[in-house]
């Protein structure tokens, strides 16, 4: 069984899966009298990428040396609370901040990672200033203009890359809120797409959304099976 989503034909929803980004007061003072000899590092990280449903959002942060923030570490370990609070500071804080997604579409139809590169790829076109390198939590670099190290577990070792980390998980939390809101029949607010026996059993007793990843096993195996 297969449930159309209601929200794919909404102006809401379209403006809320839009990339967007932001430059913060300091990144205008920034512009206008560049440093020297600073260079301007973009850490880059993703949140989604192992759920069974939902989009892969991809941030990227340029932190302003002047301006450290405490605190920051892999957005795993943090509570929700502690997240979110952090957020607020990176988005305020931050010389610039970029946040992009790929679709579930795009994951079915390019797969996990090729999807996860292009929305990373995404987050760092939609800053506001032009950041001479990049640093990417993981082993995978997108495809970029400008120097790029990717570094394993470098959410918990770089504090640019653990900013990206933070308000890119904070804001899929935020559109998984949403899909519960839609669909409160899944819960999407507890799981965040997930494939938990909850989530699994919500499946089978209501069928698939548009937002559920194909490709993905079980879901795949499923979907084969209701087809023949």
């Amino acid at each position: 069984m297969y449930v159309e989503a209601s929200y794919a034909k909404s102006k809401f929803f379209q403006e809320l899966f839009s990339e967007y980004s932001h430059l913060s007061p300091t990144a205008m003072n920034n512009q206008q009298n560049p440093p020297n000899k600073i260079p301007l590092i973009a850490g880059i990280d993703e949140a989604g990428r192992g759920p069974l449903a939902g989009p892969v959002v991809a941030a990227a942060v340029i932190l302003d040396p002047l301006q450290p923030i405490d605190g920051l570490a892999d957005s795993k370990i943090l509570s929700k609370l502690k997240r979110e609070s952090l957020a607020k500071l990176i988005k305020a804080q931050a010389l610039s901040w970029s946040i992009a997604i790929a679709s579930v579409e795009e994951i079915d139809e390019l797969n996990i990672l090729q999807a996860t590169l292009l929305a990373m790829q995404r987050a760092v076109n939609g800053l506001s200033i032009q950041p001479d390198e990049a640093l990417v939590d993981g082993n995978q670099i997108p495809k970029l203009l400008i120097p790029t190290l990717a570094i394993i577990k470098g959410d918990s070792k770089i504090p640019a890359i653990s900013a990206a980390s933070i308000i890119a998980k904070v804001e899929r939390d935020s559109l998984m809120l949403t899909y519960h809101q839609l669909h409160p029949h899944y819960s999407f607010h507890l799981h965040q797409g997930y494939g938990t026996k909850l989530h699994l059993a919500e499946i089978a007793q209501f069928g698939f959304l548009d937002i559920h990843r194909k490709s993905f096993n079980p879901l795949r195996s499923l979907l084969s099976q209701q087809r023949g």
